[in-house]
């Protein structure tokens, strides 16, 4: 009864609470919904009704993650309040208004409807420019006045974007001319970057040329001695403000030596068949090698497509092969000068046969029959051991078991002889009598085993 009585007079509290309650009128926001940055904007809030009759807060606030204060106006009279915002680019978003007495706490603030502004850069921003942006840039302004829109285009801006040159890279070459003189034929190229681009050659600190190229690469010609050292090059590469430079790159042509040598491996398909080899052939040293395939003294080029040459680079180069009839033949490689041929080293020679690739080698099968050879042997010996011991262990026994038939049968039988002779005797002697026989027939047993012993000691031939 106590706690239905508390409810009741806890529900009057706040009805009577909410009844004292009083809620402001209609808030409502206007102001451009367009400007630009740096422009002078004017904001209207406006509150249409105000049963109070008091001083009235004003709040402008930019709505987002974090709500913004922009600005705020105390109506006294209920008049508008009136906000001037200078425009700055974090300015666009959703505005909004809110009202609420400065005195009284217990009456909730009225919001007004949102407004969102969008806000116009004064100049145009592109991040991360590349040649693609270039061309001819204007400007356009408009409005609308009376449902009528006007608009005026400002001049064209011609735009050029350069794409920053890449690295370049630096390669040579050796040139052999009609004098015998040779020189080093350098190459300077970017893969990336707005023409024109500029190329500067150096050796170690020293300028060698120069030159401007429209396609992003050039060459340059610089004299060469071979087998000496003339220092390190490097390319400078430069279409702007920004300069790149290649690796350093050593000045030094040396000549092809020996020896050539020319190792393989092999690719192997089903049954562990020999389906294709590979050639590596390589010169003991030379910077601008020069090299040549040969089938049976023949150049390979040109000889069918049971192989391809890869690889061929200063180091080695290498030649696939496909193992068929076709492929059949001897082959070695011969490594020269790739601006001289004066000099041409060969490699030895290796003979491919794809029968003999897949045939097993007389060592291998030598080594395999002899080993089953050898099992049969071995097992012809254990068993041969294995019969002779048998028969020697049945033998010993059957000769011990004859024996000892042959004791028994004389012992019984002169047993039998004497019963016969002395059956009188036996039927009347007496019992001392019959002991003492006794006795005497248990002493022959000691013989009798020392008889077998005998036997058993002595070899036994079988037949």
């Amino acid at each position: 009864m106590f706690a239905s009585l508390f409810v009741v007079m806890l529900g009057l509290c706040y009805c009577c609470k909410e009844s004292n309650q009083t809620f402001l009128g209609t808030l409502e926001l206007s102001g451009p919904t367009e400007a630009k940055v740096k422009d002078i904007v004017e904001f209207t809030c406006e509150l249409h009704s105000n049963p109070l009759n008091e001083s009235i807060l004003l709040q402008l606030f930019l709505r987002g993650q974090n709500a913004k204060l922009l600005g705020d106006h105390t109506s006294l009279e209920g008049e508008p309040g009136t906000f001037l915002i200078i425009i700055k680019l974090f300015h666009e978003g959703n505005l909004e208004c809110v009202a609420r007495p400065q005195n009284r706490s217990n009456i909730e603030p009225t919001i007004s409807n949102t407004l969102y502004l969008r806000v116009i850069a004064e100049r145009l921003l592109i991040d991360r420019t590349t040649s693609k942006d270039s061309g001819s840039y204007r400007c356009e302004a408009s409005n609308e006045f009376n449902n009528t829109v006007f608009t005026v285009n400002s001049s064209e801006v011609v735009i050029t974007v350069k794409d920053v040159v890449s690295t370049p890279d630096i390669s040579f070459t050796v040139l052999k001319d009609e004098s015998h003189n040779y020189s080093a034929v350098v190459t300077c190229q970017s893969t990336k970057g707005t023409p024109p681009v500029t190329f500067s050659l150096y050796n170690g600190d020293v300028l060698v040329a120069n030159m401007t190229s429209e396609d992003r690469s050039v060459v340059f010609k610089v004299p060469l001695v071979l087998d000496q050292h003339l220092g390190y090059l490097q390319c400078q590469a430069n279409n702007g403000n920004q300069t790149a430079n290649s690796q350093w790159l050593k000045l030094e042509a040396v000549s092809v030596g020996g020896p050539v040598t020319m190792r393989h491996d092999y690719d192997f398909g089903e049954n562990y068949a020999v389906t294709g080899m590979r050639f590596y052939c390589k010169a003991a040293k030379g910077t601008h090698p020069q090299y040549q395939w040969f089938l049976n003294k023949t150049l390979l080029h040109g000889l069918g497509s049971f192989y391809k040459v890869v690889n061929q680079d200063p180091k080695q180069s290498m030649l696939l092969l496909s193992v068929s009839r076709s492929s059949t033949g001897t082959y070695h490689c011969e490594v020269s000068n790739s601006f001289d041929n004066t000099t041409v080293i060969s490699s030895k020679r290796k003979y491919v046969d794809k029968e003999v690739l897949n045939r097993l080698p007389d060592l291998v099968v030598a080594v395999v029959f002899g080993c089953f050879t050898l099992l049969i042997l071995l097992v012809s010996v254990c068993c041969g051991i294995g019969v002779v011991y048998r028969r020697r262990q049945y033998g010993e026994k059957s000769l011990l078991g004859l024996e000892m038939e042959r004791t028994v049968a004389a012992y019984e039988g002169e047993l039998d002889s004497e019963y016969n002779e002395d059956a009188d005797v036996v039927e009347t002697s007496g019992g001392d009598e019959f002991d003492q026989a006794s006795e005497a027939s248990l002493d022959e047993w000691p013989q009798i085993a020392e008889q077998k012993k005998t036997l058993e000691d002595e070899p036994i031939e079988i037949p």
